[in-house]
């Protein structure tokens, strides 16, 4: 099996942080754009639901209006994936930083999923 690598992809966003962080870190918010269903347990257990598959991740840190980050169960340990919430000094600029974890062979298609759901994300929240 092949050690997946970390990936980092840009977005600037046309929404205020708190706005966008709603859509990044609550079950109601994710399954605006993200899952077509998105559930949370007591334990930060997120379950994400396509169609009629369902794969959990926990949410394993969050910084409120910055980042979130989750785990996927089924993932090693040391796999996630990330949604940070930064601000461009130079134009002041809402930025979307998504760190996800993929094989080499496989980014490009996954960069292509991602980009996929921003779309739906900045369609979502109207940026």
């Amino acid at each position: 099996m092949s050690k997946k690598q970390l990936f980092t992809l840009e977005y600037p966003v046309r929404s205020s942080p708190s706005i966008l962080f709603e859509f990044l870190s609550t079950p109601a918010g994710l399954g605006e754009w993200f899952a077509d269903k998105v559930d949370e347990n007591k334990e930060h257990i997120f379950s994400f639901t396509w169609n009629d598959s369902t794969e959990k991740a926990e949410l394993v840190e969050m910084q409120e209006n910055k980042y979130v980050r989750f785990h996927w169960l089924h993932a090693p340990k040391e796999e996630y994936f990330e949604f940070q919430i930064e601000k461009s000094e130079v134009t002041n600029q809402t930025i979307l930083v998504i760190k996800d974890f993929a094989e080499k062979k496989d980014i490009a298609d996954q960069s292509r999923v991602w980009e996929y759901q921003i779309k739906d994300l900045f369609h979502r929240i109207g940026a």
